[in-house]
């Protein structure tokens, strides 16, 4: 298990499409380690593999309070199926744009269908927090971000935020590993 580097906005790759995982092995199982070490690391509740810079369709999260043990979920290959017209707003946060908290609507609840670790097909009916993580980290999993449910002039300041700070370390720009490599 390794700690990855978060990729921060504006860093393009945050709007790539995430690809179908296909292969369940231990590559898949590494990747699983790495984002949940990385996610704890951080400290965060949700990550989705493109924020670590690997464009496959996997999500990780806990959601246990500060004092409970642990509860790792994964989701592979996860995607909303039905969704409530009853909507819910929570502000939201972003490993990826770090320090920085909107208050976004979303539908209040959710039923994914995804694949758990060994393939197996599973589906999960969730409301509240949960329904508000996994569509966060779904929406990562295809090049949205929850700063996209902003205005557009809130959107454009932290858009502007990020690639100041961004120019200001020197950060080089990034061309994405067409291979795909874990």
């Amino acid at each position: 298990m390794a700690t990855r580097d978060l990729v921060i906005l504006p860093d393009p790759r945050l709007r790539q499409t995430s690809d179908t995982v296909t292969a369940f092995d231990g590559k898949l199982r590494a990747l699983v380690d790495d984002m949940f070490e990385t996610m704890y690391a951080a400290p965060g509740i949700g990550l989705a593999a493109i924020q670590i810079g690997v464009p496959l369709r996997v999500v990780t999260m806990d959601l246990a309070k500060k004092d409970d043990p642990p509860a790792p979920q994964v989701f592979i290959n996860p995607q909303v199926v039905w969704s409530s017209e009853e909507k819910g707003a929570y502000e939201e946060g972003c490993l990826s744009i770090p320090d920085y908290y909107e208050e976004v609507e979303r539908p209040a609840a959710v039923k994914v269908k995804y694949l758990d670790i060994d393939g197996k097909e599973r589906e999960i009916e969730a409301d509240g927090l949960l329904a508000t993580c996994l569509q966060h980290e779904i929406d990562h999993t295809n090049g949205v971000l929850f700063i996209d449910y902003l205005s557009k002039l809130k959107r454009d300041m932290v858009v502007r935020k990020f690639k100041k700070a961004a120019k200001q370390a020197g950060a080089a720009p990034h061309v994405p590993n067409p291979t795909h490599e874990l």
